[in-house]
């Protein structure tokens, strides 16, 4: 630490249980929504995950590295579950259609099934767990704290050391970032818009 860098001192007694508060609760929303997800529907968030991705891209497919940046995945993981996903007839991996080079993740039509199958589920899940348990102010100061902490990681994003970005790519291929996409909105009456945005 040079002598212009100020010194961060450690976190208090209070904010540490704030922070354990808010971790924990997240972990427990997140093994909720999960299994829901996985007894109403037979998916698992990662199945979840990349159909939803494929159901938003244009042709329903996308390049393995581009699926890999949107949802924030490493390209070995991705690999080894899209592996599975294949065998249970989810999604199919094509040569490229623009170039013929390498292959795409193509959407099957028994995985957009089970995707719209899994969706209103889902969002109920979502609705029932997460929405109806906040007010509209607490709403909205949880999308003032969620954006204000997206915001401090983007500007304090780690170097890439092996040729990467430190931090999942948002912008490949126009795509939006990992574990934020948009869907229909089965509650238009809750929004003002007739999307919304889902995230694991």
């Amino acid at each position: 630490m040079t002598d212009t860098q100020p010194r961060r001192r450690s976190p208090s007694s209070e904010e540490l249980r704030i922070w354990r508060e808010f971790i924990e609760t997240v972990e427990a929303l997140s093994w909720r929504l999960a299994g829901r997800l996985q007894s109403e529907s037979s998916l698992s968030p990662g199945d979840y995950q990349v159909l939803l991705a494929l159901s938003e891209a244009a042709g329903r497919r996308l390049r393995p590295s581009e699926l890999a940046a949107v949802i924030g995945w490493e390209r070995s993981r991705l690999s080894h579950h899209l592996g599975r996903m294949e065998k249970r007839g989810l999604i199919t991996r094509d040569p490229c259609a623009a170039d013929g080079r390498g292959a795409e993740v193509v959407l099957a039509g028994h995985g957009a099934d089970c995707f719209r199958r899994a969706t209103i589920p889902h969002l109920r899940a979502v609705r029932e767990l997460f929405i109806d348990a906040l007010s509209e102010e607490q709403l909205a100061a949880t999308d003032d704290i969620a954006s204000t902490l997206r915001r401090h990681l983007e500007q304090n994003r780690p170097e890439p050391d092996d040729g990467r970005r430190g931090y999942p790519e948002h912008g490949a291929a126009g795509l939006k970032p990992p574990f934020v996409q948009e869907i229909q909105n089965p509650y238009p009456e809750r929004t003002r818009g007739s999307r919304e945005k889902l995230s694991y």
